[in-house]
């Protein structure tokens, strides 16, 4: 088990064991790998990761859960709720943000469940009203702003749309487009968005 968190494009994989899928990873000549679980090897490895040669990192301990909390001390976490909206197409709803495509999502505000942050993002900032139908993997991608070094857990969520399919975007959140595209269009938004969006819609295209 691991899990992941994008340093820009470049994966940290935290993880109790090397599991298949992390093999192609550790044996790549530019890839780092600690098993040592202490404060100094974690700050390492952050600093590691933000090098421009590094492809991926990876950080083992035999307790995942206490990795992680040792990992998420490092970082001022911002949690945000998103949504992958179906129509009665089978078309999914992307936005164009800052250049590049996205799905709708956004900050997770005091007072409201995850489940309502998610619908209420995918509503402002799409003008869609939309119902859950599942939970999907959450991602997590680090930044930094205002001198803080951020870490964002996204709990997404595949949802259904309920009435209108016209969009109406939030324009000064920089977002200039919403489109419905099927599957086959997909290839546009794979050329020009965060590797945390495909691992979205590798989520969706594999449940």
């Amino acid at each position: 088990m691991y899990i992941k968190i994008y340093f820009g494009d470049k994966p940290l994989f935290l993880c109790d064991e090397i599991t298949p899928d992390l093999e192609p990873f550790l044996h790549h000549d530019d890839a780092v790998y600690i098993d040592e679980f202490s404060s100094p090897a974690i700050k390492s490895m952050i600093y590691e990761m933000q090098l421009p040669g590094i492809h991926a990192g990876i950080l083992r301990h035999n307790d995942l859960e206490l990795l992680r909390k040792a990992v998420w001390k490092k970082f001022h976490l911002v949690a945000a709720g998103g949504g992958a909206v179906w129509n009665d197409q089978q078309q999914l709803l992307f936005i164009h943000r800052r250049g590049k495509w996205d799905l709708p999502k956004g900050k997770w505000d005091d007072g409201e469940s995850i489940r309502e942050c998610a619908v209420r993002e995918v509503r402002e900032e799409t003008g869609i009203s939309a119902v859950i139908r599942q939970e999907l993997p959450t991602t997590f991608h680090t930044y930094y702003d205002s001198g803080k070094h951020i870490l964002k857990p996204t709990y997404w969520f595949e949802m259904d749309v309920t009435g209108n399919t016209e969009t109406k975007v939030q324009t000064e959140e920089d977002i200039h487009l919403a489109e419905w595209l099927a599957r086959e269009e997909w290839s546009q938004v794979l050329n020009n968005t965060f590797p945390s969006i495909k691992d979205v819609l590798q989520a969706l295209s594999s449940g």
